[in-house]
């Protein structure tokens, strides 16, 4: 069997999907080795890896997105704190490759250096894409400002131009640290974030049809296979959650610092009067700062697959992770999109009809109340969404091809 290395970016919300398909590779003999944020070490050790903490330098330059007044300025302040983070990446994946000498790696999207440095090595590689990859593919308007597709003439006239204006700012922020890094690597240049990512022979991408809009077409390389849903301990269903009677509302934030807080104290107000209790996360934030009322629990964190169990609706700050995995258990979703990937996270579960979508600054409680109650009435549509994350094959297809296409091993 293989020896893996997996390298992320220094992120809960990469780290946790990755380790779906890493426990899957592990199930099947082979070694995995993680190399993380320090806070997933512990983390990557219950699930049986290897697990070592990335270069502390890299960890210490964090997102400051949530300071900016726009999502634009968000999502260009988030690729740049990537590409200041990429410089510090080659080396850290090279001592872990001296270290464990693997057979083949599995590097999260957003480590542009660990990414450009595989690229460069000799060992096998795939690449790993926990949220909405910004590939292009016909029909399918430009990552970043949560378009709505647009068939025909001027569809393709408006989503030209967003590639202009939106792509090509943050092109002018990510390509510069990249092509230096690959430089250094001896690596050709590359003229855009679509040819930098289709650089690795095989993307994995954790999610869905119809959650994904029905025309993307990414090619061969590119491969969606589900939400690739994990919970880390503990699993057993504390006392407080079990003396619920009500249908219960979750309510979930960023696991990395953002100016998502009003969310939790907007929901709970919002619903302090609905026959529903509200569990809300704060996993980045200060949960003694929100005054509760008796229908609503606030904590830092709950592994949200117990809360789901027994969910009517579950509003989101429209993070991936949380986004898919409420969808997962077939609860229909509210997502009020605060920057990042989440305004296209909140545009595609409108269009796939499986929630409702709330812009962060048009929140207010009679909003989200109102946004919450028409999100109950859409189990049908989280329905179809748990069906397309079955027919990718989830992670077993993952582990599949990744044997297949990196280890070269041939599966029967």
């Amino acid at each position: 069997m293989a020896t893996i290395l997996a390298y992320t970016s220094p992120a809960l919300g990469h780290l946790l999907p990755m380790s779906a398909l890493l426990s899957e590779l592990s199930s099947r003999g082979h070694r995995v080795h993680v190399r993380t944020l320090s806070a997933g070490v512990e983390i990557g050790r219950q699930f049986g890896f290897g697990t070592d903490a990335i270069d502390p330098r890299i960890e210490a330059i964090q997102l400051e997105d949530g300071k900016e007044a726009t999502p634009r300025a968000a999502l260009k302040s988030g690729v740049a704190t990537f590409g200041r983070r990429a410089a510090h990446e080659v080396a850290d994946l090279g001592d872990a490759i001296t270290r464990i000498r693997p057979d083949a790696l599995l590097v999260d999207v957003n480590c542009w250096g660990a990414l450009s440095a595989a690229e460069a090595g000799e060992i096998p590689w795939a690449t790993f894409v926990p949220y909405t990859p910004p590939l292009q593919s016909p029909g399918v308007p430009p990552f970043g400002p949560g378009l709505r597709p647009l068939s025909g003439v001027l569809g393709r006239l408006r989503d030209a131009a967003v590639r202009v204006v939106v792509v090509r700012t943050l092109e002018k922020v990510m390509l510069p640290p990249i092509n230096t890094i690959r430089a250094d690597l001896d690596l050709r240049s590359v003229a855009s974030m679509d040819q930098f990512l289709r650089g690795a022979p095989l993307v994995l991408v954790a999610s869905g049809k119809p959650f994904q809009y029905p025309q993307t077409d990414w090619g061969d390389a590119v491969q969606l296979i589900g939400p690739c849903v994990v919970d880390p301990g503990p699993h057993t269903v504390p006392d407080w959650l079990a003396a619920i009677d009500k249908p219960i509302v979750l309510v979930t934030t960023s696991s990395e610092k953002q100016a998502d807080t009003d969310l939790v104290r907007t929901a709970v107000t919002a619903l302090q009067d609905e026959p529903v209790h509200v569990v809300a996360t704060l996993p980045a934030g200060r949960p003694d700062e929100i005054a509760a009322p008796p229908n609503a629990t606030v904590l830092q964190f709950i592994p949200h697959g117990m809360v789901l169990d027994r969910a009517v609706c579950a509003v989101t700050h429209g993070g991936m992770g949380a986004t898919q995995k409420a969808l997962a258990h077939g609860v229909p979703v509210c997502v009020v999109p605060y920057g990042r990937d989440q305004l296209e996270v909140a545009r595609r579960v409108e269009v796939a009809r499986c929630g409702t979508r709330l812009p962060a600054k048009k929140l207010s409680p009679s909003r989200l109340r109102s946004k919450v109650r028409e999100a109950m009435t859409m189990t049908n549509g989280a329905r179809r969404v748990v069906a397309g994350f079955r027919a990718t094959g989830g992670t077993a297809r993952g582990a599949d091809l990744f044997e297949q296409r990196v280890l070269g091993i041939n599966v029967g």
